[in-house]
Parts: structure tokens; C-alpha cells; sequence
């Protein structure tokens, strides 16, 4: 029995899975709200009370840098550490790895329905591939092709420099600045970063808010406000936040592409993509992604996907459980 866990700034989701021919098949499953309890261990223990059988093998991919085998993570106050995990679960060892590299192994287990192409492009089998994913954070990871098969490998790339494109752009980071010193891409590419990018137009007089919204904004998740808002067309405000957001989604998604050399297609994931496709297919996401300069057709030779599936990386935690058990 292999424990597999997908723990993120929001909610932190475990699952059972056995090891089949096909790979891991999962046979139960349960989501807990991260900021609710003090750490993994405690959610583990709580997941496993009453559940029969004994686990063997464990892998947990977790939002923040892993270093040998233990996490602060970023947008949690915990600290995690696969020996005290595996000294709880009573197993030989568990596995630590970041969210996104887990994600990254979980591309093999998906299906052609569990993507949305933005962009066919000329897919190289053999050639390296790019994940990034906004959601409570940014993640972004890569997949290094060794002459066999992809292997995985994390990066904190979304705390790199933003790096503003236009004037209006360079108006934002001045805004976000002031508040917050360094201004990394994971402070305009996450919810709270859609939310950051509202008010700089509200503040910055580029478009009226409305009673609504400042109300709903104040009781509600803003960024599925804001989102929700724009997609239905109800606030022009919500709707030209949205479209930047959009935007610098391509812009850094391109500027993964290029850094990875991502000629075996680049893979957007997270929990914000699925629910703005409709943006995302839009024209905004592909022109940013493409405006490289004379890098523009190497990035028109790879392919772009939205993956729709929400448990890529808890599939991505159990392969890399069984790959282990497997070398």
C-alpha cells in the first residue's frame, strides 16, 4: 500500500493507492484544509485512524524547497521531515518531494482528455518539457529528457524577478514595491497575486469598482471573485485584472519554456488554470507566451497544455513511490 500526498498552501489532499502493472490505482482518498491543523504528521494521523492495512511505501510532494528530505514550507508555517514521517508511518523511508516536481511525474499517468491544447506546435519526444502552475503560490518545475525517459527535477522559479514588459507593467511593480521589497513573479502569478493586480488598477485609476465587488471582495475569496466576475463579463474592472494576469502567465511561461528548452511542450498546471480556460484560450496567453523577440519561432515549435485533471500530483507522488521501490 503506498500513501501518497499532495500538500499545498490551501488544502493538502492524501490517498491510498496499490501498485499495479498499469501503474498505481487509488482505492481511497480524503482533502483537509491545510491552515486548519499544525502540520502533515497530524493530518496523516488522521487520515490513517480507522483505515486498515499497513502502509509500505510513502511520497508526499509539498509547496516549498525540499532539501534533504525536509521542507519550510512557504506559504504554511510548518516545517516537514520525511524521517519523522516515516518514523510515525513505522516504514523504512518516505519521500519528500516539491509540489511541482510532482506534478511532473504525474504528466505520465494523464490522459489526452485530462489536457486542453492552447498551442499544437511541433512536440520533440526526446526533448526536455516545463511545468508552471499558479494557485495559492508559483510553482515551476522541469522534466530533463536522459536519453530514456523524462525525470523530474524542482525549482523555485517563481520567486525569481518579476520582469516587467511595458510601462503599465512597470507602474505595477512600483505599486507592489512599496509594500513588499522584492516583488517575485509569485507576487503577480498566484490568487493573492490576481487580487494584488485588481487593486493596483483600482488604485491606479484604471477602472471603477463596483459596490458588488468590494462587497463580495470582503467576505469572499478575492481571486475567484475577481476571476468569476470578469468571466461573466459583470465587471469591466475584474475583466481588465484578469487579462494582465493572463498575460504575465504567458510572459513567464515563455520565459520557463526558454530556460528549460522545453522542446517536448510546456504543461500549465495549478488551480487557477481550469477555471479561466476560456481566458487562457483567448489571445492573450499565446502572444505573451510567444513575444520572445528572435526567440519567437523556437517557442512556436513547442507545444502549450492546460492539464484539467486537479490530481495530477497526487498520481505524480505515488509513480515516484514506485519508481523508487522500482531503482
Amino acid at each position: 500500500m503506498i500513501l501518497a500526498g499532495d500538500i499545498g498552501g490551501t488544502r493538502t489532499r492524501l490517498a491510498l493507492f496499490e501498485a499495479e502493472g498499469r501503474g498505481p490505482a487509488q482505492v481511497d482518498g480524503e482533502t483537509f484544509a491545510s491552515r486548519e491543523h499544525g502540520g502533515l504528521a497530524e493530518i496523516v494521523a488522521k487520515f490513517l485512524a480507522g483505515r486498515p492495512g499497513r502502509v509500505s511505501r510513502a511520497c508526499f510532494g509539498i509547496a516549498g524547497p525540499v532539501r534533504d528530505g525536509r521542507c519550510e514550507t512557504t506559504n504554511l508555517p510548518w516545517v516537514v521531515d520525511a524521517r519523522d514521517l516515516a518514523r510515525d508511518l513505522r516504514i523504512e523511508s518516505a519521500r519528500l518531494i516539491n509540489d511541482l516536481e510532482a506534478n511532473a511525474y504525474g504528466l505520465a499517468a494523464l490522459r489526452p482528455e485530462d489536457f486542453a491544447v492552447l498551442h499544437t506546435g511541433e512536440p520533440d519526444p526526446a526533448g526536455n518539457a516545463a511545468l508552471i502552475a499558479a494557485g495559492t503560490g508559483l510553482g515551476e518545475a522541469g522534466l530533463f529528457w536522459d536519453g530514456r525517459r523524462h525525470r523530474p527535477f524542482a525549482t523555485e522559479g517563481g520567486h525569481g524577478d518579476f520582469a516587467p514588459r511595458d510601462d503599465l507593467e512597470i507602474d505595477l511593480l512600483r505599486y507592489l514595491k512599496r509594500d513588499q521589497g522584492h516583488v517575485s513573479w509569485e507576487r503577480v502569478l498566484s490568487g493573492p497575486g490576481l487580487h494584488a493586480i485588481y487593486l493596483f488598477l483600482r488604485d491606479g485609476g484604471h477602472g471603477d469598482e463596483t459596490p458588488w465587488v468590494a462587497e463580495r471582495l470582503r467576505r469572499e475569496d478575492p481571486a475567484a471573485v475577481i476571476a468569476t466576475a470578469a468571466i461573466e463579463g459583470r465587471s469591466a474592472l475584474c475583466g481588465r485584472a484578469l487579462d494582465l494576469f493572463v498575460a504575465l502567465y504567458g510572459a513567464e511561461a515563455g520565459n520557463l519554456a526558454l530556460k528549460v528548452m522545453a522542446t517536448g511542450g510546456v504543461y500549465v498546471g495549478g488551480g487557477i488554470a481550469p477555471r479561466i480556460l476560456a481566458r487562457l484560450k483567448g489571445s492573450g496567453f499565446m502572444d505573451a507566451f510567444l513575444d520572445k523577440g528572435r526567440m519567437r519561432p523556437l517557442l512556436e515549435r513547442m507545444p502549450v497544455r492546460i492539464i484539467l485533471n486537479d490530481a495530477a500530483a497526487l498520481l505524480g507522488a505515488a509513480r515516484c513511490a514506485v519508481l523508487d521501490e522500482e531503482s
